[in-house]
């Protein structure tokens, strides 16, 4: 059974809907029920986290700073010199 529900309808349906919800659960195996459980959990926090979003309760990002690692990497004085074969010989 497929049945779209608008939100008008949801609050007049919602007891047949639970129960129609039991019904389908109480048929369904043990390890079928695993995952549903868990999917309603994750479907749960996702609407949570949404609603956190919404009232601009997460972090800002933190970006890069330029400069902060002026002096720590040092080139050798013949960076720019042509490579030999004795370079590749160590």
């Amino acid at each position: 059974m497929q049945q779209t529900i608008t939100k008008e309808q949801e609050s007049s349906t919602s007891i047949s809907l639970n129960d129609e919800v039991l019904k389908i659960f109480a048929k369904m195996p043990d390890a079928l029920k695993i995952e549903v459980l868990h999917y309603a959990e994750y479907l749960l926090n996702k609407g949570i986290e949404k609603s956190s979003i919404a009232n601009n309760d997460i972090p800002k990002k933190k970006y890069r700073q330029a400069g902060t690692m002026t002096g720590q990497i040092v080139m050798s004085e013949d960076f720019d010199e042509p490579l030999t074969v004795a370079d590749f010989q160590e």
